[in-house]
């Protein structure tokens, strides 16, 4: 099976709402295709170490092969954000409901559009055939994580259990226009770049509490409303951190993005919640809890990704060496090859790169997906880029030592 056939395949299987049968697909696939060792760990099933006890995920998958003092892993997931209707094809009894059916699979133009086809089925089957063929020159995991668009859940699982590869290439979306560290400007859009950092996010809640009274009687009461507004402005007054990775300066920032309270128009509100978005750098976050120097305020985190900043220049240049090599000299001999040269950039999004980085592994991103294309109804994928992935993660397999 090449990999467009595998990308195919992948993106054809459900995996929104469990991703068991896709982290089957994935375990047989490696089993069936490789002499490595596999192995299917207990992340996301019922687990109570993560708090995702919802629903049976059916557990990361996690392959290995090959020795060496450095072992290098090549980290995707198999889990979707929800569908769009027409992502979903109908149900096999006729009856019309699609809610059952398998994810609508095209091919046109080179690319091939289905849910999870950019974020990150096409990466995935990149790795799963570059771990089959490469002859690595130090140990080679393959890993594909569970609930990564549900904030890690796989990824902090697995990392709990043991999962610490001192080396990996995470195949989010790089083939995109982001700031390049090398010095101005952005890289090109067309080729496939090479992440040394991303943002993470906080989100948190900014929660205002008064006294409701009859808004006649403004004395009565007091207004959460205003209270709300005080900590907003002291969030409008909070500095960004900043820090630097490869000489290039990453900033941080913080933006109210909700507001909810109020009870009537005629009632002083009680209770107001502002949401607040942050995206933050390695090494620091902002002081968003000066909010509660205001009365009645309270702030509560929500949600913490970390974020990533790769902490080995050798090992960026590799792989930038890896996917330059992958891109030739404008002919087609390498998957997709283009005049353009990839360059080391700064991802704007948190992935799991940000846990496994937080946890002491040395990461970059690279894939094939396109910026725009993830989590849209017409969700697509090169399937040259993705031919591309697979030279530049074996190349990386066979030639980095660690």
């Amino acid at each position: 099976m090449d990999v467009r056939d595998l990308t195919r395949t992948l993106v054809e299987i459900p995996s929104h709402e469990s991703e068991a049968r896709a982290g089957d697909f994935v375990e047989d696939w490696l089993r069936e295709h490789t002499t490595a060792d596999v192995t299917r760990d207990a992340g996301g099933v019922d687990d109570a170490e993560t708090g995702d006890t919802e629903r049976d995920r059916g557990g990361n998958v996690i392959a290995r092969k090959g020795s060496g003092e450095a072992s290098l892993a090549l980290v995707g997931h198999h889990d979707v954000v929800p569908p769009d209707e027409s992502q979903i094809a109908a149900d096999a009894t006729g009856d019309g409901d699609a809610s059952g059916g398998e994810y609508v699979v095209t091919e046109r133009d080179g690319r091939l559009y289905g849910r999870g086809s950019a974020d990150m089925k096409g990466s995935l089957a990149a790795a799963m055939v570059a771990f089959r063929d490469a002859d690595p020159a130090c140990e080679l995991l393959f890993a594909s994580f569970v609930g990564e668009e549900d904030g890690g859940v796989g990824a902090r699982a697995a990392i709990d259990r043991g999962f610490a590869p001192d080396y990996a290439v995470v195949g989010e979306g790089s083939t995109a226009a982001y700031p390049a560290v090398d010095g101005e400007g952005t890289a090109p859009a067309d080729a496939t770049n090479v992440a040394v950092a991303h943002k993470g996010r906080r989100g948190s809640t900014v929660v205002a509490e008064g006294r409701a009274a009859h808004a006649s009687e403004l004395a009565a009461g007091e207004n959460a409303i205003y209270r709300a507004s005080d900590a907003v402005d002291v969030l409008r007054g909070v500095e960004f951190p900043e820090t630097e990775v490869f000489d290039y300066r990453l900033a941080g920032s913080v933006a109210a993005t909700e507001i909810e309270g109020g009870s009537a128009w005629n009632v002083i509100p009680d209770r107001c919640e502002v949401t607040v978005d942050e995206r933050t750098v390695p090494g620091e976050r902002a002081p968003l809890d000066r909010v509660e120097a205001v009365d009645g305020v309270t702030w509560r985190v929500d949600q913490d990704l970390p974020p990533m900043a790769c902490d080995d220049p050798a090992f960026a240049d590799a792989v930038l060496s890896a996917t330059r090599d992958a891109h030739g000299n404008g002919d087609d001999t390498a998957g997709g090859a283009t005049d353009a040269a990839p360059r080391q950039v700064v991802k704007p999004h948190a992935t799991d790169a940000g846990w496994l980085a937080d946890a002491g592994t040395t990461c970059v991103v690279c894939g094939a997906a396109e910026s725009g294309q993830a989590h849209t109804a017409d969700e697509s994928v090169s399937l040259a880029v993705v031919e591309r992935c697979v030279a530049i993660y074996r190349r990386l397999a066979e030639t980095w030592t660690g």
